[in-house]
């Protein structure tokens, strides 16, 4: 285990530098040496060190703190440490200001270095296993792109499979950015249509005439500027899967459109007197509520009820926030490939700002978080100002306690909206709440609060 992590010893003086390598050498570790910080930092291009020493005054132009904001650019997960002869307050806060990891004196005892890299290989290690850890944990609780150990979660994506082969219409619901389209892909990719093709239209973004042409296609000279006959979505989904984004911004006559298709299976190009048949698979996505729509008059209750055969509910990314860690640490790791920055973990403190934003943008927010959080990072760890933007934009969470609300009173509050919103589920309401099941049982009792 020593022999994975390489030390790299950065001192002019070569009696310094070698005896320093031989010591820690004979605990068992791989160790190179550079007389020069512009040797050290040429070393650190072509090689990953994990533990840097460097003598803070050294010749030849660049002494130990530009060496070390030098490497720490280059390396961002490298331990550096600074060794001086000449300790002073203020270089000491500089060397640690700059990124230091400790700050030694000369001359260094033998004993101090081996506790010192022993602690330090023992984080390294630590954070190796955590990282590894978070990779078997996101793909355990991985379905076709979908990360989630919610319970809640887990249920639909278990429904998703069940219903995978079969023909009926899927109407997924949800706020926007809870991942519908996520939702619709797994449901295709895990059926016998996988093969075939998945086509996805965004209702809302398209004017009625439009969403029309780009929905079934048209024949040459249709209209002005139809050049050549061109097949539409449905047409293009023969075989496999239209996923419908949406579906409730659009228009009466797409809606009787709509319902043609499902129930005949046709229908015409614009512009053509041609029947052209399909056995396409409708998944439909809305975050509006259309059995409202419907009682208003503003959705056809046949096509309705065509289309909500299997009706799936999304909860959103704040009812879910045992998530959170799952999904920052998948971003993390894509986005920092990504974008070529080797930024390693996330640190406690803003991994609590996280868990405490409201997310009204849902998993689409966090992941565009993730992604300015990454970007605009110094360190090779995200921290807490590197999330300040979440908590300055006022979409998080702003309790106000109510007045002449007792403690008592509100935890009851608290308890009876928890199994509410996890429908009498005691170990996922547990769990949300931060307490085991036997301290939610008493208090069920203290406060009398029927499951």
């Amino acid at each position: 285990m020593k022999m994975n992590w390489q030390i790299l010893v950065v001192d002019d003086e070569e009696i310094m530098c070698e005896s320093m390598a031989a010591w820690l050498r004979e605990d068992g570790y791989a160790v190179d040496t550079a007389s020069s910080g512009r040797e050290a930092i040429e070393m650190a291009r072509r090689q990953d060190y994990a533990i840097y020493f460097v003598d803070l005054k050294m010749p030849g132009g660049i002494d130990g703190i530009e060496t070390l904001m030098e490497v720490r650019r280059i390396r961002p997960e490298a331990a550096i440490i600074i060794i001086t002869a000449y300790a002073t307050v203020d270089t000491a806060i500089s060397a640690m200001k700059e990124g230091a990891q400790e700050y030694i004196v000369k001359p260094c005892n033998p004993e101090e270095i081996s506790l010192l890299v022993s602690r330090i290989i023992k984080v390294k290690n630590l954070q190796r296993e955590n990282a590894i850890l978070r990779k078997k944990l996101a793909k355990q609780y991985q379905f076709h792109d979908i990360i989630s150990k919610n319970a809640r979660m887990q249920e639909i994506l278990t429904l998703c499979q069940e219903v995978a082969s079969l023909r009926s219409t899927v109407m997924i619901r949800g706020e926007s950015g809870t991942g519908k389209e996520l939702v619709a892909r797994a449901v295709h990719f895990s059926g016998d249509r996988a093969q075939k093709p998945f086509v996805a239209v965004s209702c809302a973004a398209l004017a009625e005439t439009l969403l029309e042409s780009e929905l079934f296609g048209y024949e040459k000279g249709a209209f002005t500027g139809a050049a050549e006959r061109k097949k539409g979505k449905f047409e293009l989904a023969d075989g496999g899967t239209i996923f419908l984004d949406e579906i409730g911004d659009i228009s009466p006559k797409l809606q009787a459109d709509l319902l043609r298709v499902r129930h005949e299976r046709s229908f015409d190009r614009l512009g053509g007197s041609e029947e052209v048949k399909v056995d396409v698979r409708v998944i439909a996505a809305t975050h509006k509520d259309l059995r409202a729509a419907v009682e208003d008059g503003h959705f056809r209750e046949d096509l309705f009820y065509r289309l909500n055969v299997i009706e799936v509910q999304l909860p959103p990314l704040r009812e879910r926030r045992e998530d959170i860690p799952l999904l920052a640490g998948h971003f993390l790791d894509r986005i920092s490939r990504e974008v070529g920055k080797e930024v390693a973990a996330i640190s406690d403190g803003a991994m609590r700002i996280l868990l405490d934003h409201d997310w009204p943008g849902n998993v689409r927010e966090l992941e565009n978080a993730m992604e300015r959080a990454i970007v605009a990072s110094k360190e090779g760890v995200l921290g807490e100002e590197d999330f300040r933007f979440l908590q300055g934009n006022g979409s998080g969470r702003q309790f106000r306690a109510p007045a002449a609300m007792t403690l008592a009173e509100m935890e009851k509050l608290m308890i009876e909206a928890t199994l509410r919103r996890t429908g009498g589920n005691i170990k996922e309401a547990a769990a949300s709440l931060g307490i085991d099941r036997s301290t939610l049982y008493e208090k069920l009792k203290k406060f009398g609060i029927e499951r």
